[in-house]
């Protein structure tokens, strides 16, 4: 079945990044009376040609039941799909643009992450780490939702997000890329910061409960860890992929002159 044309964005995170990002895409905005932040967005929306209908928050609450709307929804032209190939393209542009002094090809690849507030988060991380694109599987993986939008504050509009039908086949796909294959293990020997991130990367995270699937893991070339102190409790998967992605660019910063 194929998706509607137009979907709902609310928070003013969200659509700021759609203003800067796509402006022709906002349809209808809806802003609260009342509230300094949704007004100086207003401003701006205003500014830029479009129009903006003033409403109670009631009004939100009614068009966006259930949702932290900050006082601000819009309607928005759903963007096209990112599929798989242009994605794997991107890769290997990133690859031979890395030759020339260009960042490599870095990847977060999500392992069933269900809960939208760690799949934002994620996203989040990721577009603020200027990461490739995120993966995620299409069946038993959230999907991106207003609220995973809305977590993500606006870095479901930097990097690409993209449902791959078969997750093992994707992480192939990478390998034979030149692309290296690191999954986070609790349990790993190997902290994350003596292993090698600082290359053509994907950065793999299991769901907030199981882990990596038992397939999953056998696809990456190593396992790594983000060591914990005794009697510490696990971390959250989108803190720890925060954590992994910005040890990555550690690695591949340039080295100060001395």
């Amino acid at each position: 079945m194929s998706l509607p044309p137009e979907e709902l964005v609310y928070g003013v995170h969200p659509v700021e990044a759609v203003l800067d990002d796509d402006p022709s895409s906002l349809r209808e905005v809806w802003v609260a009376a009342r509230g300094a932040r949704a007004a100086r967005l207003a401003d701006r929306i205003e500014a830029a040609g479009l129009a903006v209908r003033r409403c109670d928050r009631a009004t939100l609450d009614r068009l966006a039941p259930g949702a932290r709307h900050q006082g601000v929804v819009a309607r928005v032209r759903r963007r096209a799909a990112v599929d798989w190939p242009s994605v794997l393209d991107a890769v290997e542009r990133a690859g031979r643009e890395s030759g020339a002094g260009g960042p490599p090809p870095l990847l977060l690849v999500l392992d069933q992450v269900q809960d939208p507030r760690n799949l934002g988060a994620c996203v989040r991380s990721a577009g603020a780490a200027g990461a490739t694109a995120v993966a995620v599987p299409r069946r038993r993986a959230g999907g991106l939702t207003a609220a995973v939008r809305r977590t993500a504050a606006g870095g479901a509009e930097r990097v690409p997000v993209v449902e791959v039908a078969n997750l093992a086949r994707a992480l192939r796909d990478l390998a034979a890329r030149g692309v290296t294959v690191a999954g986070a293990d609790p349990d790993a020997p190997r902290p994350a910061w003596n292993a090698d991130l600082g290359g053509p990367l994907a950065l793999v995270l299991g769901a907030e409960e199981g882990g990596l699937r038992r397939l999953t893991r056998e696809h990456c070339d190593h396992l790594v860890a983000i060591p914990m102190t005794a009697g510490g409790a696990s971390l959250n998967v989108s803190v720890a992929a925060g954590i992994l992605l910005y040890e990555a660019l550690r690695q591949r910063r340039t080295p100060s002159p001395s």
